[in-house]
């Protein structure tokens, strides 16, 4: 896993702040290999190994308390909102599974037929997908599969690391 996050960095220094999970006493974790390349503070790319195979998954987790208002926000606006949709709508396309945190009901102060209503009850979101093929092996074909698939996740990324970070804590150029 190490080896291959580092070809992935050597390709594309934006993916160079990444960490292997270590082991602990639950068996899940003697039988899968997690990894995260940080885009943002809390927006990050995820990767799984296990006997299934290699899956990739990006997203916004675990939000600080002020990253969920940012992010709402974002959702209603009229510049903002339509193209998180646009991004969410191709990786759906793309065959990856969109997933979050959401609330039962609407945030307060937010309408129930808003246009996003959807989306405003998130507090979290991700999309993800198995990468297929034969990952069992660290090849070249691995590392370019997990390069596709980190720029069909760069839409949402970049959407997430510049609407729900703080001002100047944004890594990555639009």
């Amino acid at each position: 896993m190490i080896a291959l996050l580092n070809d992935v960095a050597d390709a594309d220094q934006a993916y160079e702040d990444f960490s292997v999970w270590g082991f602990r006493k639950d068996p899940w974790w003697w039988q899968h290999q997690v990894a995260v390349i940080r885009i943002a503070r809390n927006v990050e790319i995820g990767l799984r190994f296990d006997l299934d195979g290699l899956r990739i998954k990006g997203g916004w987790s675990y939000p600080d308390p002020g990253q969920v208002p940012l992010f709402r926000t974002a959702v209603a606006a009229q510049g903002s909102g339509p193209e998180l949709v646009r991004a969410i709508e191709a990786l759906g396309a793309q065959g990856y599974e969109i997933t979050g945190d959401t609330m039962k009901r609407m945030p307060r102060g937010h309408d129930a037929g808003h246009p996003r209503a959807d989306l405003l009850r998130y507090r979290s979101v991700s999309a993800s997908r198995p990468l297929g093929g034969d990952c069992a092996q660290h090849t070249s074909a691995l590392v370019d599969a997990v390069l596709r698939a980190a720029q069909e996740l760069e839409p949402l990324l970049s959407w997430l690391a510049g609407h729900v970070t703080v001002p100047g804590s944004r890594r990555r150029p639009a």
